[in-house]
This record gives C-alpha cells, sequence and structure tokens, in this order.
C-alpha cells in the first residue's frame, strides 16, 4: 500500500498533464509519395464452347384418303296431263232496234203580199204565217 500512496502524486500529475495542452507546432514537411507498383498481366480470354447440333426435322404425316362420292337418287316420273276442256259455245247475236221515224217536215208559211206600187215611200207590212 506504501507504493500506490507514492505512487498517487504521479498518476495526478499525469492525469493534470493530459488536460493542460499546448499549441502545436509548424507542420513538418510532406513526405514524398511512393512509387506505384505495376500493373499486373491480364488473364488469358477463355475458349469458347462448341454450338450444339440442330435436331432433325419431323417427317410429315401421310395424308388421309378422300370419302366415296354417294350415289344419285332416281328421277321421279312425270305425272300424266289432263285433257283441254271444251270450248264454250258464242253467245246468238243481238238483234238491233227499229230505226224511228223521221218527224213530218213543218209547212212553209204563206208568201204575204207584195204592197201596191204607189208613191214613194211606201210602207210594207209583213203577215205571220198562221
Amino acid at each position: 500500500m506504501k507504493l500506490i500512496k507514492q505512487s498517487l502524486p504521479l498518476l495526478l500529475a499525469v492525469v493534470l498533464a493530459g488536460c493542460i495542452t499546448a499549441p502545436a507546432g509548424p507542420a513538418g514537411p510532406q513526405g514524398a509519395t511512393g512509387d506505384t507498383g505495376a500493373t499486373g498481366n491480364t488473364g488469358n480470354t477463355g475458349n469458347t464452347g462448341n454450338t450444339g447440333n440442330t435436331g432433325r426435322a419431323g417427317s410429315t404425316g401421310a395424308t388421309g384418303g378422300t370419302g366415296a362420292t354417294g350415289d344419285t337418287g332416281a328421277t321421279g316420273y312425270t305425272g300424266a296431263t289432263g285433257d283441254a276442256g271444251a270450248t264454250g259455245n258464242t253467245g246468238a247475236t243481238g238483234n238491233t232496234g227499229a230505226t224511228g221515224n223521221t218527224g213530218n217536215t213543218g209547212n212553209t208559211g204563206a208568201k204575204g203580199n207584195t204592197g201596191a206600187k204607189g208613191s214613194s215611200p211606201s210602207t210594207v207590212v209583213i203577215v205571220p204565217a198562221q
């Protein structure tokens, strides 16, 4: 324990020294950049695989046969033709109506007398027919 008591002031001095810092000095010169390493070799390109074979084409199926054509049915008989009907009689021609009588011709009126020849001016009298 005696050792701990003696080292305590030293430990306290170290802790306090960490809290108190002095300003940093100027930066030192920058170091030289190292050389770039050599580029490695590019690997070889792998081989391309072989192309597979194309399969064989299948065979075409057989074409089916055509069915037989059916027979044509028999043609039916034509019915008998009927007799032509009798021709009707022509009707009698009607009589012509009687011609009417012509009316009597009227009598011509009597001729008037000529006036007596007198001196001018004379009057002419017309007598109607009776």
